[in-house]
């Protein structure tokens, strides 16, 4: 009976461990986009619906057409974590690392997810829950946890911050180089990459903080050689539109705006009318096949 009993643990553990090994891989998007809470509270969609259908709103000529073959399914993936920035998804313990991977105590989610990731009816999810959201683990950050092996591969990632840093870089451009230095060497050097910065906000004071933040963090990706393109998202126009416009941010009962930093989904859609060529012009950069050393 010790005997029978001892093999059927042995072929009950057998058959447990199966799935695991014959586990199906992960299968990645071939676009992904990461940012901070501006992408869960108004500019998910937008992201998404852009780049599902880069053709039509980039119009590229037949060789941007062949370059862009080069992402495959174009598959999309959007996720944007609560107040995130370069530091936290590059930090490998501490407060940074537990803005992406602690559990939020109130909400129990903290992030939004978009597209290919996220096939649920739940725009909200908790990084580190999920299969699509192991970003989590001791020693190394969501970045590296993110783009390990056999796990996310994408063709081209697009990652979008400036708020939950405005003051680190506004006031102090070293902050802004070790910042994009550590990017720098978490990222694969050979991943096509776009860096920008989000919408501007609904007050001048925020918007002025900002912009000080996006000049100092634009010659940190210059001082650092990071090859990423660099998109402002700051700019003339976009703060025209986004500036002292309630249309473009949620309101409370009394008609006032009740967040000034999260512009709202009609304000995200004009952003990116504003930015397209910018965007356009990143995209296929980063999508161009290397040119080699003469």
């Amino acid at each position: 009976m010790q005997f029978l009993t001892k093999a059927l643990s042995l072929v009950i553990g057998a058959l447990m461990m199966v799935p695991a090994a014959q586990a199906e891989p992960f299968d990645s998007p071939e676009i992904l986009i990461i940012g901070d809470s501006q992408i869960s509270f108004g500019s998910g969609p937008a992201f998404l619906e852009f780049f599902s259908d880069i053709k039509s709103h980039c119009k590229p000529n037949a060789q941007q057409k062949s370059h862009l073959k080069r992402l495959g399914k174009m598959r999309v993936g959007v996720i944007g974590v609560r107040s995130s920035s370069i530091s936290a998804w590059t930090a490998r313990s501490g407060a940074g690392k537990d803005t992406i991977c602690k559990v939020d105590p109130k909400w129990r989610v903290n992030a939004g997810a978009y597209g290919f990731v996220n096939n649920s009816d739940k725009k909200f999810v908790q990084i580190g829950q999920g299969r699509e959201y192991q970003f989590c683990a001791p020693g190394t950050s969501p970045l590296e946890q993110m783009l390990r092996e056999d796990y996310y591969d994408p063709k081209l990632i697009l990652m979008s911050f400036l708020g939950n840093s405005a003051k680190r870089w506004a006031n102090s451009p070293e902050a802004a180089i070790r910042d994009v230095q550590r990017l720098k060497s978490q990222l694969p050097p050979d991943l096509p990459c776009i860096f920008m910065t989000t919408a501007p906000a609904y007050k001048k004071k925020i918007v002025d903080l900002r912009l000080r933040a996006q000049e100092n963090l634009m010659k940190a990706f210059e001082t650092s050689g990071l090859r990423c393109s660099f998109v402002p998202g700051a700019t003339p126009e976009t703060v025209a539109a986004n500036q002292g416009n309630k249309e473009y941010f949620r309101l409370n009962k009394k008609g006032l705006v009740k967040d000034p930093y999260h512009p709202n989904e009609a304000a995200a859609k004009n952003f990116f009318a504003l930015e397209m060529d910018q965007i356009c012009t990143a995209i296929f950069t980063q999508i161009e096949p290397v040119k080699e050393q003469s």
